[in-house]
């Protein structure tokens, strides 16, 4: 894996140094392309993400992240860090999380100020993925998050078909749901919660959801992981519900296309309004900053609306009152895993799987 030198073919641009608040942070090869196809340099990544920052750092608040980093782009191969890097700065803040396995404890980094936020983007660090939990409460999560991943034959829209369902079940039990595009394939739900909860509980009932919605709708909807009953159909990941995983935050870059792409809130209308053009559900940095301009956060309510998870049954197939009877289909007009340590994964862009580091 090639290190933090120039991409073959691309010269070396002299490092800068940039000035946040009171810290001073190097910034190598500030001309570096990180995104071929749209010609997006790293520099422009810092910039976007200070840029940013005033709608992204609540979201972040107090929240241990994962660094997604492309030292080569998104054209080369990338590594997921949880440790905090050696060379990390004094005045970042890290928090301890003991591992499920026992052993050093992983120092996670926690983004709540503008220069640590510059400071991971310097690094090449593209995507940002935060826990469900804040510290210290690290068995106490905030949301219950679906992720809805198209499979074979499917696309973002199709995706907003199970979305739109999806949306309709959490309301017959009394849950208000928001929608942000993942800036990748597919959508996903954050449930606001914010209230006392065990991720036990959120990981159960977002089971027990989907594969309510999957008995309803089994042509559209799958819960299994094996991706070979993906095809034609939407995954609902129910997993994510877990204190060992992460979710791309939102208002992050995303980096699996060559062009910057961002993980963005969207309204309910805007998701029916978008017909059949999935063009409509992808948002470039330019347009992202534009709509937050106009429209502000639309995501700030999950940060403080409080809701309670219904009861739900575990016994069997047990399932939350009325997610059985789910609307017909719209139109669009528990594994355990041990926490990673300072290795890190590298992945090829052509077989991109997380594994615990």
């Amino acid at each position: 894996m090639a290190s933090g030198g120039a991409v073959r073919g691309q010269r070396a641009s002299a490092a800068v140094d940039l000035q946040i608040g009171q810290h001073r942070i190097r910034l190598s090869n500030p001309d570096k392309v990180l995104y071929p196809r749209a010609g997006f340099t790293k520099r422009q990544v810092v910039d976007y993400y200070v840029a940013v920052a005033p709608h992204l750092l609540p979201h972040l608040k107090d929240r241990p992240v994962t660094l997604k980093r492309y030292p080569d782009g998104t054209a080369g191969p990338f590594f997921y860090e949880k440790d905090a890097p050696t060379f990390t700065p004094e005045w970042v803040t890290t928090f301890p999380v003991p591992r499920r396995g026992g052993g050093p404890d992983i120092h996670y980094i926690v983004i709540n100020d503008v220069a640590t936020l510059a400071w991971c983007a310097t690094l090449a660090n593209l995507e940002v993925h935060p826990f469900l939990h804040r510290v210290p409460r690290l068995h106490t999560p905030t949301a219950v998050v679906f992720d809805l991943d198209p499979g074979e034959g499917t696309n973002i829209l199709t995706c907003g078909e199970v979305a739109l369902l999806l949306r309709q079940a959490l309301a017959g039990v009394g849950l208000q749901a928001f929608l942000k595009v993942s800036g990748s394939k597919g959508l996903q739900l954050h449930v606001p919660l914010n209230t006392p909860v065990t991720y036990a509980q959120t990981g159960h009932f977002a089971l027990v959801t989907a594969q309510a919605l999957e008995r309803a709708h089994p042509q559209l909807i799958v819960t299994d992981m094996a991706k070979v009953r993906r095809t034609g159909k939407v995954f609902i990941d129910w997993s994510q519900n877990s204190d060992y995983k992460t979710t791309v935050s939102v208002y992050s870059l995303r980096a699996k296309r060559d062009q910057p792409f961002v993980s963005l809130p969207v309204r309910w209308d805007e998701l029916e309004g978008a017909a059949k053009n999935a063009d409509r559900l992808y948002f470039d940095v330019d347009t992202a900053l534009r709509r937050l301009a106009d429209v502000g956060d639309l995501f700030r309510p999950v940060l403080r609306l409080k809701q309670r998870l219904p009861q739900v049954s575990r016994a069997g197939h047990g399932r939350p009152r009325n997610l059985a009877k789910t609307p017909q289909r719209a139109p669009v007009v528990p594994r355990t895993s041990r926490q990673g340590g300072r290795r890190r994964v590298i992945v090829q862009k052509h077989a991109a799987s997380r594994r615990a580091g």
